[in-house]
């Protein structure tokens, strides 16, 4: 049989120039916490705040929605960070020894996606510096600096070094002044013999400037010596001589000043002219003696009009007892709070007055950086209440394990929402504003208003503001008190007075304030949230979790105190042969409940066995629910709260599914010989092949002829799956449609499940009042009207067995079907229904779509025998053009496990545009992805952040901000329009030392399915916490554990496609 090659067709410039207009990858902002922070420093003057962290990134944030990134060439540590007041420069300290000044600046305009954009705001690196070694001294740890202190006019630097010398850095030269520089030498010769402790003073541990007179500075040595140093006339003025030094602070009429030591006490002590040797201090204080206690990291102390000054100390906590926790302490008179962290404290700041002619500092703010979160502690309320933070927020106080993305949110489901997070927050919060209010957010108010869900492992759902820049926590929705936990209270409530463990926290000491919303503990692992669903027009809210557990919730606005009703469905139907293995279910409360305002449950339904839920799809419209697990999927009516369907996919051999994650040791070891069972059959296979293939002279023409020509793309072949690999009963997908699948001229709701093993299920249901289905043509009344019945329609099986990824019906203009209630109440145009449909089905391997009601093959792209890759994460999404207000495209977007981006058209599966978004090693990354209805994203680059982009060339989320500066005459905009931001985490090529948008190059627009864009993943797999999200899958974890042996398998199986249709068996 003779086979027939044609070229490829030109590329159409018409096409390419919409193409142009339609889409555009960039990566826009990163939302939540950075990901191990180490410095942290404040500008009081412009109220900007800066955060450095371990991968070299400097984040600098003011009023919410004004934000700048930078990072370093190198990936090292930030040490410490140091604003020059009012300039908006910053210097940084790296873990390598050197000194970095940055500065926000502008670019020229530029013309970015077709779109001219105006100047651009930067933070670039300027220049660096790093100390020389002293001559004849190979080690440089004597000039490996300890701390920095920027004298308030900005044009000095003060460097302390391991050695014990000062050096002085002009500025903003980055010059040393060599005449300046104060060695350990000079300092023990004028010290008095009874104040030289031993042959070497010790590193430099503190530099502080007077604050009244300036050009002096204090000087602390971590062997215990303090002096006093003009630079100006470079004399020391005073010495005091305490113990081990850990921080010093002055106090703001500069008459005294308070050291902090590694004993956990702190000294007070008074500088008086003409006393150069200060023999005892005023006071010493160990707070938490007399038992040996760790040491005052550093100390605060804030003068108040009202008397008493404000102590802010953080460490000092008794060894024996308390020495694992995180605390920091404030102090005010008799008023005395310990505050106590679940994550380690990296440095805090006080937002006080800083002006010379102020005598007060009036503290109003205490804001402390943790390991895992930012906390901002009101000074001016009694009690020292919390501040809520508009961002920056710890999205992984509990590990994430799903998400869910909500666009165009109905008003006044957003008021109900906002009220109900108000009612949350109750009186541990302070309504005053933040603190952090530098800079002029000039984004436009949003079009719509978008809602992200995070679910987490302990049983929580999180609703965020995904609207703007800032990701602002707005409600958060708790599934654990449906269900008894172990550590449950009590039912009845207690008598505090005979509650003994209430006398002994009353008389503790000292006085713990838990603070902070991270909590990295669960009470149970089942509580775990896996798949979540909101349907904004009825206000229902679908959750799945870990135990097999589905709740039906919805929105109340008061508080409630009810049974939830529960709900068993049996999916292995009784099946013989098959013991469940693995952790038991959660027992619900039987007794009414109290349900704060807000989305409250309704409906539990239990499957059984409890093993986690992998798919869910909710149709508010019909009153129904779809859920599935690794045995199979069920249908429940949670309306007339009745079962309607449940159907078990098992396959005979799959005793995997059996298994809880609990008992995996000898079902690895099976999984393993499974593999190197296939590996071996495969290379058996490929040797076969290999021999039987004609070498003909002609057919080496052939291919000498197709290097040179553009032929049709070469296929890879594709070992089909076998039936009996482990966990192919396991539900992928499920959908609900309106569409027609009996037969042509009735349509009906139905419902599609999609299974690891390549089986595609549509069953056709009978909703009482839906639909031109038979059951509303029989006009049966009684009870068996008014109950959902579903009747298996088709049983589609793909071919090669692999997994379905997604299920989508298309209507006869090839558009998808609206969401419930849309059509119904106007909100978006009707679907076609005089032509056919047709449904899209997306497997791993390949994208194919089958006309409706026959089922019948109409197009299809084989993206793993194309590409080399394996389908991910499908979408289905509207792409607005910028040239045309009233054109837009729907578009199929595919993340593979590469971790690019592929977009096709519909129905006509044709390649549109390439991107590489993600490294291929994050496989966290990759699962965690989830795509809005409008060409957005958001997938985890950490375990606390979030990385957005946006594939459309008119949809975005930017920075768009102010910041008046005094170096500058007039306030500059940060807009970085379509440019990609240089990511704290991710690749620095082409952006070095910049933020907010790359000055070089503007990115390309797309004109070809292959795209220059750089790999900008955040993280190596070994930075990735695979808890982090629920959505692994064994797939994932074989893709990223690939063999060289098995590449060049694949490599070796690079061959013409045989005349086989990859089809499917339809019963």
């Amino acid at each position: 049989m003779m086979k027939f090659r044609f070229r490829r067709q030109g590329t159409d410039p018409q096409r390419e120039k919409i193409k142009q207009e339609l889409f555009a990858f960039n990566k826009t902002v990163e939302h939540g916490f950075p990901h191990q922070p180490s410095a942290l420093a404040y500008d009081p003057e412009l109220q900007l705040m800066a955060i450095g962290t371990k991968a070299g990134a400097v984040k600098v944030y003011g009023a919410p929605g004004v934000e700048f990134t930078g990072l370093h060439k190198d990936t090292t540590a930030v040490i410490q960070i140091h604003f020059l007041q009012g300039q908006g420069r910053l210097l940084s300290l790296l873990d390598d020894n050197t000194i970095h000044l940055w500065e926000l600046t502008t670019t020229a305009p530029r013309q970015v996606g077709g779109v001219r954009r105006e100047c651009v705001v930067i933070l670039q690196e300027l220049g660096s510096y790093s100390l020389p070694g002293r001559p004849g001294i190979e080690s440089c740890s004597t000039t490996r600096v300890t701390v920095l202190l920027l004298l308030r006019s900005c044009d000095l630097l003060c460097i302390g070094t391991e050695g014990g010398g000062v050096f002085f850095l002009d500025l903003p030269n980055l010059t040393l002044k060599d005449s300046q520089t104060l060695l350990q030498d000079r300092v023990t010769q004028s010290l008095p013999e009874d104040y030289r402790c031993g042959k070497s003073l010790g590193p430099v541990e503190s530099l502080q400037e007077h604050p009244r007179q300036a050009g002096q500075i204090l000087i602390g040595y971590s062997r215990g010596l303090v002096v006093l140093w003009d630079v100006s006339s470079r004399q020391i003025h005073q010495f005091f001589l305490g113990k081990q030094l850990e921080s010093l602070v002055w106090e703001c009429s500069g008459n005294l000043f308070v050291s902090s030591h590694s004993d956990g006490g702190y000294s007070v002590w008074t500088v008086a002219d003409g006393n150069a040797n200060n023999q005892q201090p005023v006071s010493s204080t160990i707070p938490y003696g007399p038992f040996p206690c760790k040491a005052i990291n550093k100390i605060l102390w804030r003068t108040t009009e009202t008397g008493s000054p404000v102590l802010l100390y953080s460490g000092g906590m008794p060894r024996a007892s308390y020495g694992d926790r995180h605390c920091l302490t404030i102090q005010q008179d008799k008023d005395h709070v310990t505050l106590d962290f679940t994550s380690r404290v990296i440095d805090f700041f006080t937002v006080h007055n800083v002006e010379q002619q102020k005598e007060f500092d009036d503290p109003s703010a205490l804001v402390v950086l943790l390991e895992e979160e930012l906390v901002v502690i009101d000074l001016q309320t009694p009690g020292w209440p919390s501040m809520p933070t508009p961002y920056l927020a710890p999205l992984h106080s509990s590990a994430i394990t799903c998400s869910c993305h909500i666009t165009s949110v109905p008003p006044k489901l957003w008021e109900r929402l906002v009220n109900a997070g108000k009612a949350q927050q109750g009186h541990g919060h302070t309504p005053r504003s933040w603190p952090i209010c530098g800079g002029e957010n000039l984004a436009p108010p949003p079009k719509q208003q978008e809602l992200l869900l995070t679910g987490h492992e302990d049983g929580t759902v999180r609703f965020w503001d995904a609207s703007g820049i800032a990701l602002t926590p707005l409600y958060k929705l708790s599934t654990a008190n449906v269900f008894h936990t172990d550590c449950d209270p009590c039912d009845e409530p207690q008598d505090p007075s005979d509650d003994p463990d209430m006398q002994q926290q009353e008389e503790e000491w000292p006085p713990f304030r838990k603070v902070g919303c991270f909590d990295p503990y669960s009470d149970d692992p089942r509580l775990g949230i896996q798949k979540i669903s909101l349907c904004k027009y009825s206000n229902k809210l679908l959750v799945a979790g870990t135990a097999g557990q589905v709740i039906v919730l919805g929105l109340s606005d008061e508080c409630s105190d009810h049974t939830v009703d529960v709900s068993v469905v049996d999916l292995l139907q009784d099946r013989e042969g098959f013991t469940w293995k693995g952790h038991d279910r959660l027992e619900p409360r039987l007794k009414p409940a109290p349900f704060p305002a807000g989305f409250q449950p309704q409906v539990l339904v239990q499957c059984m066995p409890p093993a986690s839920v992998t798919a869910v799809a909710l149709h508010a419209e019909w009153n129904l629910i779809a859920f599935g697990t690794s045995h199979g999927f069920g249908l429940f009516d949670y309306h007339r709260r009745n079962a309607v369907l449940a159907r078990c996919t098992l396959h005979p051999n799959d005793s995997l599914a059996m298994e809880g994650p609990l008992s995996r040791v000898k079902s690895l070891k099976k999984s393993l010989r499974q593999s190197f069972r296939r590996i071996r059959k495969s290379r058996v296979s490929g040797k076969k092949r290999t021999i039987t293939a004609p070498t003909s002279k002609v057919q080496e023409a052939n291919a000498a002829l197709a290097e040179h020509e553009e032929m049709a793309p070469i296929q890879r072949r594709i070992e089909p799956r076998s039936a009996d690999d482990s966990l192919s009963g396991v539900v992928r997908c499920l959908c609900f449609a309106d569409t027609f699948l009996r037969d042509g001229t009735h349509h009906g709701p139905t419902l599609w499940a999609g299974t690891n093993s390549g089986s595609v299920y549509a069953y056709a249901l009978e909703v009482p009042g839906v639909g031109s289905g038979r059951g509303s043509e029989r006009g049966v009344a009684g009870e068996t009207a008014a109950c959902v019945e579903a009747v298996l329609g088709k049983e589609i099986q793909l071919m090669h067995r692999a997994p379905v990824v997604s299920i989508c019906v298309l209507d006869g203009r090839a558009k998808p079907l609206p969401d419930p209630y849309e059509a119904s109440q106007d909100l978006a145009s009707a679907p076609d229904m005089s032509n056919p449909h047709s449904v899209l089905i997306a497997s791993e391997e390949q994208l194919k779509v089958f006309s409706l009601p026959k089922v019948s093959a109409k197009t299809k792209f084989k993206l793993t025998a194309h590409e080399g890759c394996r389908v991910r994460k499908v979408a289905l999404v509207s792409f607005s053009s910028t040239a045309q207000e009233d054109y837009s495209e729907h578009t199929l977007v595919c993340l593979t496990n590469m971790g690019d981006m592929h977009l096709f058209n519909i129905p006509g599966l044709r390649p549109q545009v390439r991107y590489d978004c993600i490294r291929k090693e994050d496989i966290s990354g990759i699962a965690s992805c989830v795509f809005t209805r409008n060409g957005q994203g958001f997938y985890l680059i950490s375990p606390s952040e979030y990385e957005r982009f946006s594939l459309s060339a008119k949809v975005f989320t930017e920075p768009l901000c102010s910041v008046t500066l005094a170096r500058l005459s007039q306030p500059t905009l940060a807009s970085d329009g379509t440019t990609a931001l240089p990511q704290a985490n991710g690749t620095h090529k082409n952006q070095m030392g910049q933020a907010e948008g790359r000055a070089e190059e503007p990115p390309s627009s797309l004109s070809s399915p292959v795209s220059d864009t750089p790999l900008d993943s955040p993280l190596s797999c070994a930075d990735t916490t695979l808890e982090s999200t629920g959505e692994l899958t064994v797939e994932d974890v074989r893709d990223f554990l690939t063999t060289v042996d098995e590449e060049e398998n694949n490599l070796k199986n690079i061959q013409e496609e045989e005349g086989r249709p990859a089809g499917i068996l339809i019963n």
